[in-house]
């Protein structure tokens, strides 16, 4: 079994890319349903997360309430610092499970791990990637995409953006770049020219 770290900043095209290799044949392990799950009603990992930012990032129902606890991270490094000790543990667990399930199931399997955080994150977590690889679009372009497709109000967006490593953190991390600065056409024809050295 092979690993492959996908990430890229947000809005640059990551769920495109491993949308695309899945019709390939890999096997997807996103990190962003897996910080969901971190932090469903009932986890350890939303007691704590009400216990260090309040009762106010609960919303009625018991689930967490993301607009409020955004509002808060995105706004304050310390509390984003903070948010991150308590998932990324969680998350990287959870990977390691989907992982070990993947290998079970198929000793040659190609498993593509999507994860927005990995240059932020990269400290907390072992790096036994086969290779990373780096879903490239400009930040002013993703603030763009934000505001466009999203209907992000763009101070929003530029908050959003900033909080993320920067572009050049995570190119540095790359051994192999998806150019998504094109049309949507341009980018699948980059995955699918990444995926020919690294899917086989």
């Amino acid at each position: 079994m092979r690993i492959i770290g996908l990430t890229g900043g947000i809005s640059a095209g990551k769920s495109t890319v491993s949308g695309r290799w899945a019709e390939h044949g890999a096997v997807v392990v996103d990190a962003d349903r897996l910080a969901r799950d971190a932090v469903a009603p009932g986890s350890p990992g939303l007691a704590q997360v009400a216990e260090r930012f309040g009762p106010g990032v609960i919303a009625p129902d018991g689930s967490l309430d993301r607009p409020a606890l955004g509002a808060i991270v995105f706004a304050d490094a310390a509390a984003r610092k903070d948010l991150e000790g308590i998932t990324h543990p969680e998350v990287w667990r959870l990977a390691q499970a989907a992982f070990d399930a993947a290998e079970a199931a198929d000793p040659d399997a190609v498993v593509v791990y999507d994860v927005p955080l990995l240059a932020e994150a990269r400290g907390s977590r072992p790096l036994r990637f086969d290779a990373v690889v780096v879903v490239d679009a400009p930040a002013a372009q993703r603030i763009e995409r934000l505001v466009e497709h999203r209907g992000m109000p763009r101070d929003e967006a530029e908050r959003r953006v900033a909080a993320q490593a920067s572009d050049a953190d995570r190119l540095a991390l790359a051994d192999h770049v998806v150019d998504a600065t094109g049309t949507l056409a341009d980018t699948i024809r980059s995955a699918d020219e990444v995926w020919e050295r690294i899917g086989r």
